[in-house]
């Protein structure tokens, strides 16, 4: 969720301000700090994939172990069971002929394959497994109705998040959306980037809310911006645009949002000359201009403002604020799912705290490595979506594409 500039919850601030990177340092951009283990995906895998023979195997050792009153029938109907949901068509098929064999060949060791019990047991066997191709049959067809509907989420999210140019009017731009929810692509976040006769003009925001109530919001504001982006003259009437957008938007909505409805966005324009960026800032975390020498500045407004939507409460017009832009410096901006992920001991993430002295060759290895370093502050979980903008004005004589090595060493997390 969204809260207005000064709202969020305060607590420990993780990073050491002003440390360079060293050359081997430990991994992730900045000062390493306590992370928590990795999940180890790849051995729980290596364990599924070998589960079912062990299962067969397991029975088989039982049987032969035991008094003939025992029987491992139950072992062998678990098996294919087991193989349905994880494995193909195939693997389950003959998981449970294997387990159907060992039943069997285990009733005709003991010579008592043509007994009742012996065969009411390898009955069930044989009728678990078919069931286990049923259930892996429900299990592909659902897989491949969630990679639909993957596709469906990624066409979405190109059309109402579409992600910028690398290369705007002498400008190199990055762009990532990190969705806190598994399998979605997008939510509350947004950003966009034009191309306009007064200059490169973006928004970074963040909507009230989550579900389909905050996309349709994403969709109108990035839509009002588009259109207001090349007819205003003046960024002041872009965010007006935005605010009268949001504020129709939100006479069509019921209940809390329809009172309680905003948006945090920063605005920014670049002119094509002079070296400076004009921001308007409606309640949103500030973005931050990263110096090409390691030097790092929180652009702050000078006056405070309410989020868009909230315009009734507040009687002051917007004023953009102007600053210095030189060639060789990036801005980043974010949402407060950056700035509000959390560690396993509570720490907020500091992006100005962790990005101090550090040089990135451009904003795609700045973005590759913030998100990396997320992700390990983290964990690898996150409770709120999160939007990454980062725009660069080379320096002068500057190649199209930097390639340097990495600012990310490899090395062990600590």
């Amino acid at each position: 969720m969204t809260h207005p500039r000064g709202a969020a919850g305060r607590g420990r601030r993780g990073g050491e301000p002003g440390r360079a990177v060293r050359p081997g340092a430990p991994r992730g951009p900045y000062r390493g700090g306590r992370q928590p283990p990795a999940t180890p995906f790849g051995a729980t895998r290596r364990f599924l994939r070998a589960l079912p023979p062990l299962i067969i195997a397991g029975g088989v050792f039982f049987d032969l172990a035991t008094p003939a009153a025992y029987t491992a029938a139950p072992l062998f109907s678990a098996a294919p069971l087991v193989a349905a949901p994880f494995f193909s068509r195939l693997t389950t098929l003959l998981t449970g002929i294997a387990a159907i064999l060992a039943s069997v060949g285990l009733h005709a060791y003991n010579d008592t394959l043509s007994d009742v019990p012996s065969l009411t047991e390898t009955l069930t066997v044989v009728t678990v497994s078919a069931l286990a191709l049923v259930i892996n049959l429900v299990v592909r067809r659902s897989g491949e109705r969630l990679a639909s509907a993957r596709v469906i989420a990624e066409a979405a999210q190109r059309a109402v998040l579409p992600m910028p140019a690398e290369r705007m009017a002498g400008l190199q731009c990055a762009a990532r959306y990190e969705a806190a929810q598994a399998d979605a692509f997008i939510g509350g976040d947004l950003f966009a980037v034009q191309d306009t006769p007064h200059g490169v003009r973006l928004v970074v925001g963040d909507v009230r809310g989550k579900g389909m109530d905050a996309v349709e919001a994403v969709a109108v504001v990035i839509g009002a911006f588009r259109e207001a982006a090349e007819q205003e003259s003046a960024l002041e009437g872009v965010a007006q645009r935005l605010e009268r957008a949001l504020t129709r938007e939100g006479t069509r909505r019921e209940g809390l949002d329809a009172f309680e409805g905003f948006t945090t966005a920063v605005l920014a324009e670049i002119p094509r000359e002079g070296g400076r960026v004009r921001l308007v800032n409606r309640g949103h975390p500030p973005p931050l201009l990263l110096s090409g020498d390691g030097r790092l500045e929180t652009v702050e407004p000078a006056e405070a403002a309410l989020p868009l939507g909230m315009g009734e409460l507040a009687v002051w017009p917007d004023r953009a604020d102007e600053r210095p832009y030189p060639p060789g410096s990036t801005l980043l901006f974010y949402t407060d799912g950056l700035s509000e992920a959390r560690d396993a001991y509570g720490v907020f993430y500091d992006p100005a705290a962790r990005l101090k002295g550090a040089v990135f060759p451009g904003p795609e290895e700045l973005l590759d490595a913030l998100v990396d370093d997320v992700r390990r502050h983290t964990g690898g979980g996150s409770t709120d979506d999160m939007a990454l903008l980062a725009v660069s004005r080379p320096a002068a004589g500057a190649p199209e594409r930097r390639r340097t090595m990495p600012v990310v060493p490899p090395g062990p997390a600590h």
